[in-house]
């Protein structure tokens, strides 16, 4: 009995700690960037506003097909409405005496059924043509929006790489500059600096440390603002497989920026031109207003009468009725107001063109500044690259010469200072080339 309590217990504990396990991730940034596609929460409303709007182009297309409705209608004449009628004549009396008469039974029911066809309206048709342009005007909203995710995604895994690459320099930095301080606290006991050399290296010690505990806590926000855009719990455990250096020489590629632009690839300009579109067919609506509109409707049912309530009996007598009609509606004259509406859709339709010309004139300066930006990151990684060796040969020799006696606390300081600088523009300048590059890639349209 013991032991199957025992057992029961480890189980019972097993399934709590089987709850209590957090899913965890493990991507590349090619990997971050498909998930974030599929996951993301604007991505997964982008699906939804295109089934939406295939769902709204059947609903027009609907309203052009054979409709079909039936209902029952029943009346409870409680009092008959009086008719009125000069007495005299076939209805005796005085003539001019007025007389009334009730028509009709207490008891009434009518059950029918209409089809109704459009058989021509030129609104319809430029329905139909708009009803694809808005779900086209969906689709590239989509498309625009995993543009935008894609460089979501890429901005924001630099940074976490960011983060982690500044987290284990200042690390580094730290622990070297702990054993030099170490080592200049016995040589001032030992009475052969002052005491300012050790007070100098106790700043840039506790500057490091100030920056250290922002950066890990910059990480930790750099990491949440990656798993919000990955559509993952932010509490979610998550590893990045790729490294900082790794993706920047992977994203060097002056080539890139040297080939032509196409601004119509832009989703920008596709979604202008879609825009254009639209105006277009509102212009096309405006003037279909003035074509006249044919309908057809067939008509079945049947009708009771009766001064009790007994239309469920079997020697319950049922009228039927059947009728055909044709509705033809030919517009003549709107004291020009459908003229007023055309003249406004012909003035949007031109804005709409000028709108469209503004854009992909704006796309070209995008492009062009957006190439410009990219070909100076590659510059600039190239000189920080070289000017973090330089730093790190010139703190070295500094170094060597503080430790020696033959330099200031004052100069190694600043010999350090100067590698600080030039690691963080260093790691910048690896992060700059690939978020550039991803906002050239955004703007030619490159997946």
């Amino acid at each position: 009995m013991k032991n199957k309590l025992i057992i029961t217990l480890l189980l019972f504990v097993s399934a709590l700690q089987a709850q209590d396990q957090k899913q965890s991730y493990s991507f590349s940034l090619q990997q971050a960037i498909d998930h974030a596609l599929q996951n993301n929460y604007s991505a997964i409303n982008a699906n939804r506003d295109i089934d939406v709007a295939k769902q709204k182009k059947w609903e027009t297309t609907a309203a052009g097909l054979p409709q079909i409705n039936a209902g029952v209608n029943y009346v409870n004449n409680f009092e008959l409405t009086q008719q009125g009628a000069a007495g005299g004549g076939p209805f005796g009396g005085n003539p001019t005496d007025v007389l009334t008469f009730a028509f009709g039974t207490k008891h009434s029911m009518n059950a029918a059924a209409t089809l109704s066809q459009l058989i021509f309206d030129g609104s319809y048709i430029v329905a139909l043509q708009a009803s694809k342009t808005y779900l086209k005007y969906y689709e590239n909203a989509k498309q625009k929006n995993n543009t935008e995710i894609r460089e979501m995604v890429i901005n924001a895994y630099g940074n976490v790489l960011l983060a982690e690459e500044s987290v284990a320099i200042l690390e580094k930095n730290k622990a070297t500059l702990s054993k030099t301080l170490t080592d200049t606290e016995e040589t001032y006991k030992n009475g052969l600096i002052e005491e300012e050399n050790v007070e100098q290296l106790q700043i840039t010690l506790a500057s490091i440390n100030s920056n250290l505990n922002n950066t890990k806590r910059l990480q930790d926000v750099a990491y949440k603002m990656l798993k919000l855009t990955l559509g993952i719990d932010i509490d979610t455990d998550l590893q990045l497989t790729d490294k900082l250096d790794n993706l920047s020489t992977s994203n060097l590629d002056l080539a890139f920026s040297k080939g032509e632009f196409a601004v119509t690839n832009n989703i920008n300009y596709q979604m202008a031109t879609n825009f254009q579109e639209q105006r277009s067919l509102e212009l096309k609506l405006q003037r279909s207003k003035g074509l006249p509109t044919l309908a057809a409707a067939v008509n079945f049912g049947y009708n009771s009468f009766a001064n009790e309530f007994n239309f469920t009996g079997s020697d319950q007598k049922w009228n039927n009725f059947s009728n055909l009609g044709v509705s033809l509606n030919v517009p003549i004259f709107s004291s020009f107001g459908r003229s007023a509406k055309t003249q406004q859709a012909k003035i949007a339709l031109e804005q709409a063109k000028t709108q469209l010309t503004q854009t992909e004139q704006q796309l070209k300066l995008e492009y062009e500044r957006a190439k410009s930006d990219y070909e100076f990151s590659i510059e600039e990684y190239a000189t920080s690259k070289s000017n973090l060796n330089l730093a790190e040969r010139i703190e070295r020799k500094q170094q060597i010469k503080f430790t020696e006696g033959l330099s200031s606390s004052f100069d190694f300081s600043e010999a350090q200072r100067q590698l600080y600088t030039a690691q963080q523009n260093y790691l910048q300048s690896m992060v700059n080339i690939i978020n550039k590059k991803a906002t050239l890639e955004k703007i030619i349209n490159k997946n």
